[in-house]
């Protein structure tokens, strides 16, 4: 069984900064994609950042500038730093990964449980 694990969640003051983190664990025979998602209530989920296994980044311009997604392969996380946090930022973060599995090599899409993030003086 293949998991992600969320952390790094909470309540931040505007312009105040949080790092999320996602770790896989389970029989992961190759990591594509990692990144990190996120909906706030009333609206739609939208792309905040992903990055490939060669680190190639993509962000959502609403973000890009602000935040950083990285990756740490030997340890399968992802982690997401957030810097210069606004209100509109609040939303439940959720970390998607696209793997292989070892167990059949078939290809995967997994979703964490999610980390609530909130931006308020």
């Amino acid at each position: 069984q293949v998991q992600l694990v969320e952390s790094g969640g909470g309540l931040v003051q505007p312009g105040g900064s949080l790092r999320l983190s996602c770790a896989a664990v389970g029989r992961i025979f190759r990591i594509n994609t990692m990144g990190w998602y996120r909906q706030s209530p009333g609206k739609e989920r939208e792309l905040v950042a992903t990055i490939t296994s060669d680190g190639d980044t993509n962000y959502a311009d609403s973000v890009r500038g602000r935040f950083t997604i990285s990756r740490d392969n030997a340890k399968n996380t992802v982690y997401l730093q957030m810097n210069s946090l606004k209100s509109e930022d609040t939303a439940v973060y959720r970390c998607k990964m696209e793997y292989r599995s070892r167990v059949d090599m078939r290809t995967y899409t997994i979703w964490g449980q999610g980390t609530q993030v909130t931006v308020s003086s």
